[in-house]
């Protein structure tokens, strides 16, 4: 991008706001990564036809994003910014670029968009990512690096969890650049990393989405037991009836190991198991 943008430091002076921790506000102020994310879309896929921001704070990633878009909704959930976002950007509304939606990501009617650019707020940054993913477009997301970390690794890898196998259903997750504490104002107590996630189809069928993330999170909460063991002591999160059933029908050998080591496409193997034998509460509700 070589046009002229509003200065971030500039646009938090006239906000007259000036970012809390408590409340999750870390303004986004290096120009090289505002300048840059917005370059994770692709113009030629249709990408930035409508782009979607959650958070948009003082507005500095709000005018990269109407520089390229048809067309930009943006998300605040504070009272003051969203009231800011309008008046700075009126003539941007006038013309039919930019939308301000004041509310919480989480609760807000989302439009229907073409991808979603956002720094988004570290504190539900997992529930507005897991919000996003099953809608299917290509997301790039400021996540706290370890967050981001998780979700992007691999199967066997330390960081690999229930973040990775869940956000690897619905999209495939890349880690395209870390971002130091000094990008932001005030600055975080963490380093932070960008994460593109591209929509894809998974190479493995479920039988129902909601029991497989409930069944990940079970098994997960005790990824350092046996697989057997995991299954077991976790029903009251899985909503299984019967976990000795499943793992009395498993493969003895993917019983034994942990869940680290258990891929993507093994879990939904699992899962269907579980589906079929142990009477989870989830199929009594799509019966």
């Amino acid at each position: 991008m070589t046009q002229d943008f509003r200065d971030p430091d500039a646009l938090r002076v006239r906000a007259g706001i000036g970012g809390d921790p408590a409340q999750d506000q870390h303004f986004l102020v290096d120009d090289r990564v505002l300048n840059r994310l917005p370059e994770y879309l692709s113009d030629d896929n249709g990408e930035t036809t409508h782009i979607l921001e959650i958070g948009g704070g003082t507005g500095a990633l709000t005018d990269r994003l109407c520089a390229v878009a048809d067309q930009v909704t943006v998300v605040e959930r504070d009272r003051r910014l969203a009231d800011f976002l309008r008046k700075e950007f009126a003539t941007e509304r006038e013309n039919g670029t930019l939308t301000v939606i004041e509310g919480d990501a989480l609760d807000v009617t989302l439009p229907e968009f073409t991808a979603s650019v956002s720094n988004l707020p570290y504190g539900a940054s997992s529930e507005i990512a897991f919000r996003l993913l099953p809608l299917g477009q290509p997301l790039v997301l400021m996540f706290q690096q370890e967050f981001a970390e998780r979700m992007a690794a691999d199967t066997g890898e330390d960081e690999y969890s229930r973040l990775a196998v869940a956000a690897g259903h619905y999209a495939e997750v890349e880690l395209v650049e870390t971002v130091p504490p000094a990008a932001f104002d005030p600055q975080p107590a963490v380093q932070s990393a960008v994460i593109k996630a591209v929509p894809r189809e998974p190479s493995y069928s479920v039988p129902n989405d909601e029991f497989f993330l409930l069944f990940l999170k079970a098994i997960f909460t005790q990824r350092r037991k046996t697989m057997r063991n995991a299954v077991r002591n976790t029903v009251h999160i899985s909503e299984l009836d019967d976990g000795d059933a499943v793992v009395s029908a498993a493969d003895e050998s993917l019983m034994s190991r942990r869940a680290g080591s258990v891929s993507p496409a093994e879990f939904a193997q699992l899962t269907r198991l579980a589906w079929d034998v142990g009477e989870p509460a989830a199929k009594n509700r799509t019966e």
